[in-house]
């Protein structure tokens, strides 16, 4: 059990970079972007053949971040100024980066055992939380620039924005590149960890890092850009976290880990409506015994008043 937790932990460390990616794009540009799939399985063949062709793991892992700035930067233009609909240009670039992935690893999967990676001297659990925040950081303060409210206004109201002279193109072209590189380094970080990459690890990476995003803004909330971020990165752990546990239940199996993701999606996604509703039922109760008080209240003030007559 502690094992499953330690690793649960470290897991989602590893994938908060994935988790802070997706948050861009899904909550700042409003884009629904399911290039993640593809470009997370390219930052992880990027770093695997790097690394194996004897690289350093650093320059592998950094060139795994530039090239999946690379993807989301081919889906930003095909919907910006090839005028194709967000969810189609995702579509369209996860299919490319299939085959280009392939092309990238030569192979179905490349292994990493044996070699240096980023984790061969050091524990994740002792390094990651440092390098986790240190990139939190990094994010709130650059999204509190000029550049990056321009890039939050641009998911908020892009019409608006752009009658400040604001080019909209840049801003979302740009906001799904930090994307897309973000779940690259997740998916460079998560093959050197593993030891392996696979031309199919990014499968259903979209809707673990919404998983990440929806479960840490229901239970941490989500009020500003500081604590969203925060948010996003403890929702990363607390998902794996009952991922593991809920694999240790022993009518459950491996196999059934997309299953597991999708109901803890669908929870998390009822849960804020179900809590406002019950919230609401709440008030309308109190209001109603408010104002059953207050006409109670008015009768027995008319009743003395008659007596007094």
């Amino acid at each position: 059990m502690y094992n499953s937790l330690i690793g649960a932990l470290e897991m989602g460390l590893l994938y908060a970079f994935m988790a802070l990616g997706v948050y861009i794009t899904f909550r700042i540009l409003d884009f629904p972007d399911l290039t993640v799939d593809g470009s997370f399985t390219t930052g992880g063949a990027i770093a695997a053949v790097m690394i194996s062709s004897g690289y350093s793991p650093l320059l592998a892992t950094l060139c795994a971040m530039l090239g999946g700035m690379a993807a989301g930067m081919c889906t930003g233009l095909l919907h910006t100024k090839g005028k194709i609909n967000g969810l189609l240009s995702g579509i369209l670039m996860m299919i490319a980066l299939y085959s280009i992935n392939l092309r990238i690893l030569d192979k179905p999967n490349v292994s990493l055992m044996g070699e240096d990676t980023l984790f061969s001297s050091m524990n994740p659990l002792l390094v990651m939380p440092f390098i986790v925040v240190l990139v939190k950081i990094l994010m709130d303060l650059f999204l509190r620039t000029d550049l990056g409210l321009a890039l939050r206004a641009t998911g908020d109201n892009s019409r608006m924005i752009r009658s400040f002279g604001v080019n909209t193109d840049t801003t979302t072209i740009l906001g799904i590149s930090l994307s897309n590189g973000l779940v690259a380094l997740s998916g460079a970080l998560i093959a050197q960890y593993s030891t392996f990459a696979d031309a199919s690890m990014g499968i259903g990476m979209i809707v673990i890092g919404l998983a990440s995003v929806i479960i840490g803004e229901a239970i941490f909330g989500a009020k500003n850009v500081f604590r969203a971020t925060l948010a996003v990165l403890l929702g990363s752990i607390v998902y794996r976290i009952v991922v593991a546990l809920a694999l240790r239940v022993s009518w459950l199996k491996a196999s059934d880990l997309k299953l597991i993701t999708a109901i803890i999606v669908i929870i998390a996604l009822v849960f804020p409506s179900v809590q406002r509703y019950v919230k609401q039922k709440s008030t309308a109760r109190r209001r109603t015994a408010e104002l059953a008080e207050l006409a109670q209240r008015s009768k027995q003030r008319g009743g003395a008043a008659n007596v007094e007559a």
